[in-house]
């Protein structure tokens, strides 16, 4: 069974791929110009990880069944700290780029193993609340990565600047392996399931495909390769599924088991995770773009002026399960409707108060925002799981982080293309405003769907 050290363990390694994710989004400029970096190979930092991370997942998932998901977790842990280490210490833009999809990587290794750990070794209230805990932490750690990268590139410390974003991790990461070491129970998957290799590879063509064109499409200008790649998605993707549904008819183990899309909670869990996930990357990205080089904040207030979202955030989600056990998916329709209001206070502020908008200028929008998505997040990542079976947890857990993390991807594209495509034309206050009211409809979206979600969460 697992205790509540060895929770707190998974726990923290659950919210170190986040934190990274967004840690360097105020940290970008800083590093272009230390190093000499131009734009296109600055995106390349944040995509490179998020890519590699997003592709490798539910290999991950399925290593962590068939090799024991401990033995994946320490390595995937050990490789991380390894990897950032190598981030903070990298000589030139091109060698961080590398290492960041080598720690992209490392975490596609260790994640999977945190969901499929709770899902085995606990059940009942106990993975319940365990849940709810890791939907709280995979929140709180996305906006406290903004926070903390703004903080850590002013301090300075030791004269590292920038690199002090990276090499924070690697005194965390050791003292989560020693604790891992002693609190984490073995599990693995009692029918242990070969790795599909040609499902991986098209799984991994298919987000390649789709990703990397979108990522870094706008800073190269789309040449013809971005819109050749985004043409053959769809071809990927079908191949894809068509080869999983036939191993699914030949008796043999599928990357993906169609077989788990028949349960209602995951499908339709899944479906809402996505334009959630997209609309948080991407307002944290422009955000942080727009206080930055717009308002003119520095890095602390930039990232400071998340806090009330932060903290929001995790007052709620500590009330949450007890929220879920009275009112059940309920909360996510109300979730939805709050951080509608908040964005909507975020753009009043951002109207009337342009360019001086900060904490104060923030403060009630974040706040209701915060709110709202600590009423989503940990919810949604319940229902997702809720019916899958023990044996299959690590492909289950794999496949729904697959999902988040795509879509925290798409999210940064996207809207962080919108966002800097509109800004020559429009200015960057009606920028932001414009983007803004797409993440809007994203939110009216997920409201909507919310309608469809099960009463009673299992």
């Amino acid at each position: 069974m697992l205790g509540t050290l060895g929770l707190f363990t998974v726990l923290l390694a659950a919210s170190l791929p986040l934190v990274d994710f967004f840690i360097v989004n105020v940290a970008l400029p800083t590093m272009g110009r230390d190093l000499g970096a131009s734009e296109s190979v600055l995106e390349l930092v944040v995509a490179g990880y998020g890519v590699a991370y997003a592709v490798l997942l539910v290999l991950g998932g399925r290593l962590g069944d068939l090799f024991g998901r401990r033995r994946l977790f320490l390595g995937g842990m050990a490789a991380f700290g390894l990897t950032s280490l190598a981030c903070g210490l990298a000589p030139d833009a091109w060698m961080l780029v590398a290492a960041r999809v080598a720690q992209g990587a490392s975490a596609a290794a260790m994640l999977p193993q945190v969901l499929a750990t709770i899902q085995a070794a606990t059940e009942g209230p106990r993975r319940a609340r365990a849940m709810s805990l890791y939907g709280a932490t995979a929140g709180l750690s996305m906006v406290a990565g903004q926070i903390l990268g703004g903080v850590l590139v002013a301090a300075d410390l030791w004269g590292t600047g920038w690199r002090s974003v990276f090499l924070v991790n690697v005194p965390v990461v050791v003292v989560g392996l020693v604790l891992a070491a002693r609190a984490v129970p073995e599990t693995r998957s009692r029918r242990p399931e070969p790795v599909d290799g040609p499902g991986t590879v098209l799984l991994a063509a298919a987000l390649l495909t789709l990703l990397v064109p979108l990522t870094e499409g706008r800073a190269a200008g789309w040449p013809l390769w971005t819109w050749l790649s985004l043409a053959a998605f769809p071809c990927a993707a079908a191949a894809f599924w068509a080869v999983e549904r036939r191993a699914d008819r030949q008796g043999r183990t599928p990357l993906v088991p169609p077989s788990l899309f028949a349960l209602t909670s995951l499908r339709r869990g899944l479906v809402m995770i996505v334009p959630f996930s997209m609309g948080f990357s991407g307002f944290m990205f422009v955000i942080a773009v727009a206080l930055q080089r717009g308002a003119g904040l520095d890095p602390v207030p930039a990232g400071l002026a998340l806090a009330p979202m932060a903290l929001a955030f995790l007052c709620v989600s500590l009330a949450g399960p007890r929220l879920v056990t009275r009112y059940g998916t309920r909360v996510v329709g109300a979730g939805a409707v709050l951080q509608g209001v908040g964005v909507a206070l975020m753009m009043l502020a951002a109207w009337r108060s342009w360019p001086d908008l900060g904490l104060v200028g923030l403060l009630p929008g974040a706040a209701v925002a915060g709110a709202g998505q600590a009423l989503q997040l940990p919810v949604l990542m319940r229902i997702v799981l809720s019916e899958v079976p023990p044996a299959r947890a690590g492909v289950g857990g794999g496949v729904m982080v697959t999902t988040q993390q795509s879509a925290l991807a798409l999210g940064v594209a996207t809207l962080g293309t919108l966002f800097l495509s509109l800004v020559p034309h429009t200015g960057m206050r009606d920028a932001l405003l414009w983007t803004l009211t797409v993440q809007l409809a994203g939110v009216l979206l997920t409201g909507l769907m919310s309608l469809r979600l099960p009463r009673a969460v299992r």
